[in-house]
């Protein structure tokens, strides 16, 4: 049902280069760019996540409550994504682990302070 979402940036190549390190984590790479927006995902016709700068050129501000939610395989592969965001300059939002019986999180701020949660479900 989810095509894609799209997270507004003010420093747009910042953010680019925080995805383009973090996505291969989890099998995705950058799929489009038309200068404004910039697509990742893992293959054609699977959801992607977008980031850019608003089409109203006004500044990009955090939704409250919103939260793109990113799939792994594996714990092993939250644990390792949320890591790496850290890494990348990333602002801890909840360390991984159980949050359900079967639903396995981690939550971070990217450098625009926009909230993601990487998870297994299942």
């Amino acid at each position: 049902m989810l095509a894609y979402v799209t997270l507004g940036s003010n420093d747009v190549e910042k953010a680019k280069a925080f995805y383009d390190a973090l996505m291969p984590e989890l099998g995705a790479k950058r799929f489009f760019d038309n200068g404004r927006l910039y697509f990742y995902g893992t293959g054609a016709g699977q959801p992607m996540l977008a980031i850019g700068g608003p089409y109203d050129e006004k500044t990009a501000t955090v939704g409250n409550g919103v939260m793109p939610a990113l799939a792994a395989p594996d714990t092993e592969t939250v644990d390792r994504v949320y890591k790496k965001a850290l890494e990348l300059g990333a602002q801890d939002e909840g360390e991984p682990g159980n949050r359900m019986p079967t639903f396995y999180g981690a939550y971070f701020r990217d450098p625009d302070g926009n909230k993601i949660c990487v998870c297994k479900l299942g």
